[in-house]
């Protein structure tokens, strides 16, 4: 029997869905907020005064990271695990063995 992992993304503001991650930079310092339609659009319009009047410090658009990729892939790991029945802890390393065995499945 085929299993099913469904993966929802929830808006780190109001808990309801979210449709995409939204990437920014403040002081050098690079964060990702998980926001629906509106909340993401709400963010750029009250950011949208001061990125009109700043200089762009790169020159492309960065894609996401190997540590978000690698983030991702983890909760795929432990949301299969755990529907899989095996006992994997919230937070932290994945065992070896347990990460062998997500990769055979896929």
């Amino acid at each position: 029997m085929a299993e099913q992992v469904i993966k929802r993304l929830i808006d780190d503001l109001d808990g309801d869905e979210a449709e995409e991650t939204v990437s920014f930079a403040v002081d050098g310092v690079m964060y990702e907020i998980d926001l629906s339609a509106e909340n993401a659009r709400i963010l750029r319009d009250r950011l949208s005064p001061f990125v009109e009047r700043a200089r762009r410090a790169g020159g492309v658009r960065h894609q996401p990271s190997r540590a978000v990729a690698g983030r991702r892939r983890s909760a795929d790991i432990r949301a299969w695990a755990k529907a899989s029945g095996i006992d994997v802890n919230e937070r932290g390393r994945i065992p070896a063995t347990v990460v062998e065995q997500y990769e055979q499945t896929h």
